[in-house]
């Protein structure tokens, strides 16, 4: 099972209730409590009308939750969610192991 995380100000899903590290930390903890066995980090919103995101904001926003799932948990497959190829470099240099691209790459 797939745990979405969305460390954004302005996600459609969760209203940005986990933009922070430690919130989204967290929730990594409750959805894997929860039976989530995969967890896919997103740092900008795909939402209708929602504003792009810099790549270096983007990555300032994923890949601190990315190390720190990472560093916690061995055994989760992390996913990025990004439609940036520089983002999911980076991602995949840290321990992401999927990249979910709604670009279709």
């Amino acid at each position: 099972m797939f745990g979405i995380l969305n460390v954004t100000a302005d996600s459609v899903s969760d209203g940005g209730n986990f933009f922070s590290p430690e919130t989204a930390i967290a929730q990594t903890d409750r959805m894997i409590s929860e039976g989530a066995d995969a967890i896919d980090v997103g740092g900008e919103s795909t939402r209708p009308g929602a504003q792009p995101v810099p790549v270096r904001e983007e990555l300032k926003r994923v890949l601190p939750v990315i190390r720190a799932i990472r560093s916690r948990r061995s055994d989760i497959a992390i996913s990025i969610d990004t439609v940036k190829a520089e983002v999911a470099r980076a991602a995949l240099a840290q321990g992401a192991a999927i990249v979910n691209d709604v670009s279709g790459m």
